[in-house]
């Protein structure tokens, strides 16, 4: 999966165990994955938790409710925050659940792939092919679900890295530093699309070494 494909290396590089769980089905994307990790929070002790995107938004949000069971964030490529309002990513994501719908998986790709890098149509075929028929309902949980408020990032007082890919304008690296401006502990790590797609490591290494220099400031 992407997200183990931007992290591992970095966090192997540090002696971090890497746990990806898969991607709870349909609308249960968000309320099942801050659920899954109570569960491995309840197995491993206080986790340091990350994602990418909407990933990086249930992290950061799973990370406000628990401060006493989190060691620090890697959030990579946060979109918005707050309620999403007409967020590049969100409308992004609400457009694709409208031709998934409409055109199945095959032909959504095929209309979504238009002027999209390989790898990054590539990707997407991956992370939708692994939804399932549940697809639809999971984007469309992506696109409305609030990320955290400023004011709820303003609380979480533990070591934050925050990654942005500076040409990306659907997650704009303005959202990555005023979600590091509101944090009491982070730094921001940026990156590009142009790297991403040659060495998806790029985004973890920006990322986790952000992660690193807030924890020692």
């Amino acid at each position: 999966m992407f997200a183990r494909s931007v992290f591992s290396g970095p966090l192997r590089a540090l002696g971090v165990r890497l746990l990806t769980p898969p991607p709870p089905p349909g609308d249960r994307l968000a309320d099942g994955y801050l659920t899954e990790l109570d569960r491995l929070s309840g197995e491993h002790g206080p986790l340091l938790v990350g994602g990418i995107s909407f990933g990086a938004h249930l992290s950061a949000e799973w990370a406000v409710r628990n401060p006493g069971r989190c060691t620090g964030l890697l959030a990579a490529l946060p979109a918005w925050n707050g309620p999403a309002g007409r967020a590049p990513a969100s409308l992004a994501a609400r457009l694709s659940a409208d031709l998934v719908a409409g055109n199945g998986v095959d032909g959504a790709l095929a209309k979504s792939s238009d002027g999209v890098p390989d790898w990054l149509s590539t990707e997407l075929g991956r992370a939708w092919r692994r939804h399932g028929e549940g697809l639809v309902a999971s984007l469309r949980t992506a696109a409305s679900h609030p990320a955290p408020s400023l004011e709820d990032l303003k609380g979480l007082d533990v070591p934050a890295g925050i990654g942005a890919c500076v040409d990306d304008p659907i997650h704009p690296v303005e959202v990555a530093r005023v979600w590091a401006d509101a944090l009491p502990r982070a730094e921001v790590g940026e990156s590009t699309l142009t790297a991403l797609g040659a060495d998806r490591e790029s985004l973890g290494r920006a990322t986790v070494l952000a992660w690193l220099k807030a924890r020692n400031r």
